[in-house]
């Protein structure tokens, strides 16, 4: 507030008087050069931008009985009219002071009802709450609140430790929860790749079984043509042996060659057409 009683007064856009002639109000003025009468009238100015003003930190108690400090930042400004005007200067002594009094012993009841765990995810909350009910109580001095801020909610050590080995705890929960789910994951597709080998090298034998019992059939049925007698027997014998070397077994019965393919552990027969 700024207050003159020279001839010539000169208003700023940012700014609002009020004149004084003799101790009383006389009439409002607005941005502009004015002229007064010295020693009779006075002009008082008031800024009427937004202040930003700060909640030292102050210490509260929770509903649960945890002493906590907090402090925040408050945007407030006077109304430019002329009764909001004529109330800062009129309802108020300082309205600066004042305002901030206020803002600390409602801030010390908004954490009141609130345990420490809702107190510290309840910032947004408890600024508008704040917001709202400074705007109710400062109507009267003229003053309009615009906004406030919590800026820190400082718990005491012990149970800021308390909750750092919390957290660290959950961390190392969900680290190994991941790492069992990648190692069951990582099982899945091993058995799943164990599986396939298996079944491709299955496949494989009987194929190569396949091949093998068709070559026994032809090998046979060119034994027929060429040979006669025990000389078809023996030749067979051995174009048999020669093509499946290790992978069969000869058996010579009355009724001829009788070869099986050794699969494994799963004999194959085959009968020669």
């Amino acid at each position: 507030m700024k207050v003159t009683g020279f001839p010539i007064v000169i208003i700023k856009q940012f700014e609002r008087g009020i004149v004084e002639r003799f101790g009383k109000y006389s009439h409002f003025v607005e941005p502009g050069i004015h002229f007064q009468t010295p020693f009779v009238n006075c002009t008082r100015i008031r800024d009427v931008r937004e202040h930003t003003m700060d909640i030292t930190p102050q210490a509260v108690i929770t509903k649960d009985n945890v002493e906590i400090h907090v402090d925040g930042l408050i945007w407030v400004r006077p109304g430019n009219d002329v009764d909001e005007i004529k109330r800062t200067f009129y309802n108020i002594d300082n309205w600066k002071t004042a305002t901030i009094e206020l803002a600390k012993t409602n801030l010390r009841q908004e954490f009141g009802g609130l345990t420490l765990d809702q107190s510290l995810i309840a910032r947004e909350s408890i600024s508008t709450n704040l917001q709202n009910t400074l705007n109710r109580l400062t109507k009267e001095w003229g003053l309009k609140v615009f906004k406030v801020e919590i800026k820190v909610i400082d718990p005491p050590d012990e149970i800021k430790a308390a909750m750092h080995k919390e957290k660290a705890a959950e961390q190392e929960r969900r680290v190994m929860k991941l790492l069992a789910t990648g190692k069951y994951e990582a099982a899945e597709q091993e058995k799943y790749a164990t599986i396939q080998i298996a079944e491709g090298k299955r496949e494989a034998e009987i194929k190569v079984a396949e091949g093998q019992a068709r070559a026994i059939q032809l090998i046979n049925e060119a034994a027929e043509k060429s040979f006669h007698g025990n000389a078809k027997e023996f030749k067979a014998l051995e174009m048999v042996e020669t093509a499946l070397k290790d992978n069969c077994k000869i058996i010579l019965t009355e009724k001829g060659i009788t070869p099986q393919l050794i699969i494994g552990d799963l004999p194959l027969s085959v009968k020669p057409q």
